[in-house]
């Protein structure tokens, strides 16, 4: 037996991760891990068309320069949003009274029109034809025509256009620039998957802590991340947006593993600084021991996989999460480490947020390169018409973190678990 060494990547508009999945205790060099790491990653690179050496990511690769305790939006410059949709071939939906005020978002490029076109189908196919959601969609330049009218013929409800002024992609003043030179070099020579990515650190940044400030958010109170190449193998015959709504949830997650804890050394330390500056904003019924398995001193790395994420808008403007990413922010680890967004919702809402108010989606199935949530539940799979295979779900995998995510809520694990 050896290890079994999987690396894998949101490659769009989340964190990359890479995962040291182990599956037995013989050893292994690290050499050895990392090759076998970076083989699966290059093939997944090809993939999705991602150059990890230029840093010319898919989707929204993208940083903000200014500080959160500035205004970020000043000049944000917003596309004409598509305030009407004219289709031949895609009526409106009959839209139920009490829909609540939300939107689905993408950060996407020109390029990824068609894999983006690909997750739409899905969206609009299992749930939004019968809703009408709107649909955002940033990017660091402007949209083409083409993209514009492709997706606004898809999506049933209102698409809007967002660009991001380049003077809000830039390192922040603060940050030593021969610094986090030297450490991208080293991060390569230690090949650390997007190591020596400038414009993935960017995209961290970006998804951390101001998609929810771009002006076309600023009318919304809720959220569902949508990125390109993603599967939904179940109808939603319900309202995702309203059930956390009506149940007092404002985080929400369909996948769950482990960071790689060469991304983020540090990331830890200045979270339990957070915690001494800020302990009003600690929940009192907290996941502390969901992220810790040493009443805090360190991290285990389990976070949400935030490539899928239906949340709250206001929970992420509040004063608990800001303050969270203004921290993280001054101390410099998007750039002098490799901080991904995954960890960092995750942290701050299984320590902001009672942890009733942190949704799983079991009923969600969704695919996201190269993992699936796929209901172990055979009446699930039946009543909604799933497509996924049950053996594929990765949920109870040993470098999930869903099972612990059960264990800390007092919840029944769901029938079927244990028959992989």
């Amino acid at each position: 037996m050896s290890y079994l060494v999987l690396y894998y990547m949101t490659l769009t508009q989340t964190q990359a991760l890479a995962v040291v999945f182990f599956i037995s205790s013989s050893p292994t060099s690290q050499e050895q891990l990392r090759g076998v790491a970076n083989t699966v990653a290059n093939k997944i690179n090809e993939q999705l068309s991602f150059n990890p050496k230029t840093g010319d990511a898919p989707t929204g690769s993208k940083s903000i320069a200014q500080d959160i305790t500035e205004d970020p939006l000043s000049d944000t410059r917003v596309e004409a949003p598509t305030s009407s949709n004219p289709k031949t071939s895609h009526p409106k939906p009959k839209v139920k009274a009490d829909r609540v005020n939300a939107t689905f978002v993408s950060l996407a490029r020109n390029g990824d029109l068609w894999d983006l076109v690909a997750s739409i189908q899905q969206v609009e196919d299992r749930f939004n034809h019968a809703y009408g959601y709107d649909w955002v969609f940033l990017n660091d330049q402007p949209f083409s025509d083409e993209f514009k009218k492709v997706t606004t013929n898809l999506i049933s409800g209102t698409t809007k256009y967002g660009l991001i002024g380049e003077e809000h992609w830039s390192f922040p003043e603060w940050i030593d620039q021969q610094k986090a030179a030297d450490v991208r070099e080293d991060m390569k020579n230690r090949e650390i998957i997007y190591g020596d990515s400038i414009s993935y650190r960017h995209m961290c940044r970006f998804e951390s802590g101001f998609f929810f400030r771009q002006p076309l958010m600023l009318e919304y109170e809720w959220y569902w991340r949508v990125e390109p190449s993603i599967k939904l193998f179940c109808d939603i015959p319900y309202d995702p947006f309203k059930y956390m709504a009506d149940h007092g949830k404002k985080y929400s997650f369909v996948l769950s593993l482990h960071e790689y804890k060469e991304t983020i050394p540090t990331l830890w330390d200045s979270t339990k600084t957070y915690m001494k500056e800020h302990p009003e904003h600690i929940a009192e019924d907290n996941m502390m021991s969901w992220l810790s398995d040493d009443q805090g001193d360190s991290y285990n790395g389990c976070h949400f996989w935030s490539n899928f994420e239906v949340g709250s808008l206001e929970w992420l403007r509040s004063d608990a999460y800001t303050d969270y990413f203004k921290r993280l922010d001054e101390d410099g680890g998007f750039f002098y480490e490799r901080w991904g967004d995954a960890p960092i919702h995750s942290i701050a809402a299984a320590l902001t947020l009672p942890k009733e108010q942190i949704h799983f989606f079991n009923d969600i199935a969704y695919y996201h390169v190269p993992f699936t949530h796929c209901p172990t539940e055979e009446s699930i799979r039946v009543d909604r018409k799933c497509s996924c295979k049950p053996e594929d779900n990765f949920d109870w995998n040993d470098y999930a973190c869903t099972k612990k995510f059960y264990e800390v809520q007092n919840m029944k694990l769901p029938l079927g678990y244990d028959q992989k």
